[in-house]
């Protein structure tokens, strides 16, 4: 129900432009989580397989940019970036993953077990502007518009680096006692609830997504503003 809300929004926003944005950003990514799957995450992440929850984040800023400027220049480059933030958090994770060299906190610069969030490599920042590209080239040919593809790509990596900033900053961190590991989940599979040892209780990854994917769409909108003549 949640993929066919965000497809439906998508759809009616742009039509069949909107459509092939779409599915540049969920026909790779699918590919790449699935081919290059997260092999050193250690904190309960939810895995490949998307819920609800991971869906309206990922998708649903994009979508909601979308359709306050439908059929228009500027909804398809915020919902364009929007979905290029999504792509390229994906696409550092699973690239990221196969690094060789430890991740680095994105506050501190200092070595971080793998897994942890706010954890970057060389490696997974390559990844990411790959995958932002994908979409923003999607966009790119269905609006003609090579000023629409840079917007989109530039606001995609930086949505993705602020998702790594608050992440680091401010998602919950949680500790099981019972398992003594470390966790994002308030409540741990164990069933034992775990102790809050960072950030805010409430914010989760799904909420983090969903503000870094919201802040590609503002900063696409402001790019617009600035670079594009109104249309």
């Amino acid at each position: 129900m949640a993929a066919a809300l965000v497809g439906s929004g998508a759809l009616l926003a742009h039509g069949w432009g909107g459509g092939l944005v779409l599915l540049a950003f969920f026909i790779p990514t699918s590919l790449v989580s699935r081919l290059l799957p997260d092999t050193t995450a250690r904190l309960d992440a939810k895995g490949n397989k998307r819920d609800a929850w991971q869906v309206l984040a990922n998708g649903g800023p994009a979508t909601l940019g979308g359709l306050c400027w439908p059929h228009h220049f500027t909804g398809m480059a915020v919902m364009t970036a929007a979905f290029a933030a999504a792509a390229a958090d994906t696409w550092a994770t699973s690239w990221g993953s196969g690094s060789t060299m430890a991740p680095r906190s994105i506050l501190t610069g200092e070595v971080v077990p793998s897994g942890t969030s706010g954890g970057i490599t060389a490696r997974g920042t390559a990844g990411a502007v790959a995958g932002a590209a994908v979409v923003a080239i999607a966009g790119a040919i269905v609006t003609r518009s090579g000023i629409l593809g840079l917007v989109a790509v530039s606001a995609g990596v930086l949505g993705m680096l602020a998702d790594s900033l608050i992440g680091a900053q401010w998602q919950g961190k949680f500790h099981c006692t019972t398992c003594d590991r470390p966790t994002e989940l308030a409540l741990h599979r164990c069933g034992t609830p775990s102790q809050l040892r960072g950030g805010i209780r409430w914010l989760n990854n799904d909420g983090v997504n969903a503000c870094a994917t919201a802040l590609a769409g503002l900063t696409a909108w402001v790019l617009c503003q600035v670079l594009v003549t109104p249309q």
